[in-house]
C-alpha cells in the first residue's frame, strides 16, 4: 500500500510538470521560447529565429565557461578534471551550433551580394554599350560637314533634325557617364562588403573546426579519466606524471627553421612568447608563420627555395647563383632595392655577403629572403631600429632565431595581428606573403593559400601550447 502511494505521488508530480510545461508553451510567445534553446536544427528557419538561437548558444557558452573557470579553484583530482572537461565539451558543442547558424546566415548573405554584383555588372556592360553607340553616332554627326549637307539628298529640315539629335545625344551621354560612375561606386562597395562576408564565413568555419577538434580531444581524455577512476588502474599522481612526460616530449620535438637549423619546440615557444609579450601577437600564430615558411603543412612550396641561392658580385646588380648547383640566376634579389642593404647587414655581422644564403627568386617575383623570418634586406633595414630596441641588441641578426621571431612579431603587429582575431591574423598572414589582403575585389587574393596554411599550422600548434599551459 505504501509503495502504491509513492507511485501515485510520482505520477502526480510528473502530471503537474507536464501541465506546467504545456501551459508555459501556450502562454510564452514562440520567439521567447526560441531564445532559451540552443539547437543545430536550422533547416527552414528564418533569420530572426536563427538569430534568437544564436543568442541562446552564446548564453550557453557563457554559462559553461563560468563553470569551467570555477573548477580552476578546486584542488586537482579526477573529479575536478572530469568536471572541467565536461564544461569544455559542452561549451565547445554550443559554439559549434552557434557557428553553424552564423555560417548559414553568411552563406545567404554572400549569395545575395553575388547576385547584386551580377546585376550591377550587367548594368555596367549595358551602359558601356550605350555609351559606345552614342559616341559612334556623335562621331558620325561631327564628321558631317555643312557642304556635305547641302550636296546630299537630305533637305535642310532633315539636317537640323540631325543637329538637334546631336544635342540630345550629348545630354544622354553626360547622363550615362554619371550613372556609370554611380554604378561603379556601388559595385566597388558591394565587392568590399562581399570580401568582409567571405572573411567572416571563413572565420566562423575555422572556429567551428577548432571546436570540433577540441571536443574530440576532450571527449577522449574524459573517457580515459572515467575509466581510470573507475578501475583504479592508476593514481591521480600517476596520471599527472604521464602528462608531464607528454609535455617533455612536446617541448623536445624539433621545430624546423630554414637557414638556422632545427631547434627544440620548447625554445621556439619561448622565443614566440617573448615576442608575443612585446607585441601582443599570439605566440601560436607567430609559430604558424615560421612553420609555413619552412614548408610545414604544404607540399613545401613556401619553404622549398629558402636558403638555396647566393648573391654574386656581377656587373648586373642583384644577380646570383644556385647555392648547390652554381647555376646563374637573374635577379636573386632586387638590385636597386635590396643589394646595398644586404651588404650592409652582412658586413655588420661579420658575414661574407656573397656566401650567405638567401631565398631564390619565385615565379613573378624576387628572392633575397633572409633567415627563418624571410625578411628581404630593405624591409629588415627599415625596421632595424625597432628590432634592436625590442631585442636589446645593438646589432640584430636575421639568421638568429630569437631576433627573427621578434622581427616577425613586430611586422605582424603592424599588419594588425595583435588583435588576436582570426580574420585579422589571416589577413596579416596574406599580407606577410603577398603584400595584399586575402580577398581582393570579391575574389581570392594571391596570398590566400599561404594565409590558410598559416592558420592551420597555428591551430595545431595552439593545441600543444594549450596542453602545456593546462598542466
Amino acid at each position: 500500500m505504501k509503495r502504491k502511494k509513492r507511485h501515485l505521488q510520482f505520477n502526480l508530480s510528473e502530471t503537474i510538470y507536464a501541465l506546467s510545461f504545456i501551459l508555459g508553451f501556450l502562454i510564452v510567445p514562440n520567439h521567447s521560447l526560441a531564445q532559451s534553446i540552443c539547437t543545430d536544427q536550422i533547416t527552414g528557419k528564418n533569420r530572426d529565429q536563427l538569430e534568437a538561437e544564436l543568442e541562446a548558444c552564446n548564453k550557453e557558452i557563457e554559462q559553461w565557461t563560468k563553470t569551467l573557470n570555477e573548477t580552476k579553484n578546486d584542488s586537482a583530482s579526477f573529479t575536478r578534471d572530469i568536471t572541467a572537461l565536461t564544461a569544455k565539451i559542452n561549451a565547445a558543442q554550443a559554439k559549434i551550433k552557434g557557428k553553424n547558424i552564423a555560417i548559414t546566415n553568411l552563406t545567404k548573405d554572400i549569395a545575395t551580394k553575388q547576385s547584386e554584383i551580377s546585376v550591377l555588372n550587367t548594368r555596367l556592360m549595358n551602359n558601356k554599350k550605350a555609351v559606345a553607340d552614342i559616341l559612334r553616332k556623335t562621331n558620325d554627326i561631327n564628321s558631317y560637314s555643312l557642304v556635305e549637307a547641302m550636296l546630299s539628298d537630305k533637305n535642310l529640315s532633315e539636317f537640323f533634325v540631325d543637329i538637334d539629335t546631336y544635342a540630345s545625344t550629348e545630354r544622354a551621354l553626360a547622363s550615362l557617364f554619371a550613372e556609370l560612375r554611380t554604378i561603379r561606386t556601388l559595385t566597388e562597395s558591394e565587392k568590399a562588403t562581399l570580401d568582409k562576408k567571405r572573411e567572416a564565413e571563413a572565420a566562423a568555419r575555422a572556429a567551428m573546426e577548432k571546436a570540433k577538434k577540441e571536443v574530440e580531444v576532450d571527449q577522449a581524455e574524459k573517457k580515459t579519466l572515467l575509466a581510470i577512476n573507475k578501475t583504479k588502474e592508476k593514481t591521480y599522481e600517476q596520471v599527472l606524471a604521464d602528462r608531464q612526460a607528454k609535455a617533455a616530449k612536446i617541448r623536445s620535438t624539433l621545430f624546423p627553421l630554414r637557414d638556422a637549423g632545427p631547434i627544440e619546440f620548447g625554445d621556439a615557444l619561448r622565443y614566440a612568447e617573448n615576442a608575443s609579450a612585446r607585441t601582443g601577437v599570439r605566440a601560436a600564430f607567430i609559430l604558424g608563420i615560421f612553420a609555413t615558411e619552412s614548408g610545414k603543412g604544404s607540399d613545401g612550396t613556401f619553404g622549398r627555395n629558402i636558403g638555396q641561392c647566393l648573391l654574386t658580385n656581377t656587373p648586373n646588380k642583384g644577380d646570383g647563383k644556385g647555392r648547390n648547383t652554381g647555376t646563374y640566376l637573374s635577379q636573386v634579389m632586387k638590385g636597386n632595392r635590396d643589394v646595398d642593404p644586404f651588404i650592409e647587414i652582412t658586413k655588420k655581422l661579420g658575414l661574407d655577403s656573397y656566401a650567405q644564403p638567401v631565398s631564390c627568386p619565385q615565379s613573378g617575383g624576387y628572392g633575397g629572403g633572409m633567415g627563418p623570418a624571410q625578411f628581404i634586406a630593405s624591409t629588415w633595414k627599415g625596421m632595424e631600429s625597432a628590432i634592436n630596441q625590442a631585442t636589446g641588441k645593438s646589432i640584430s641578426n636575421p639568421w638568429d632565431p630569437a631576433d627573427a621571431f621578434m622581427a616577425s612579431a613586430l611586422y605582424l603587429r603592424d599588419l594588425g595581428a595583435n588583435t588576436q582575431d582570426w580574420t585579422n591574423e589571416r589577413t596579416a598572414a596574406c599580407k606577410y606573403n603577398s603584400g595584399r589582403t586575402c580577398y581582393v575585389n570579391g575574389r581570392a587574393g594571391p596570398g590566400l593559400g599561404y594565409g590558410n596554411i598559416v592558420m592551420a599550422n597555428a591551430a595545431t600548434i595552439q593545441q600543444d601550447i594549450d596542453f602545456l599551459q593546462d598542466l
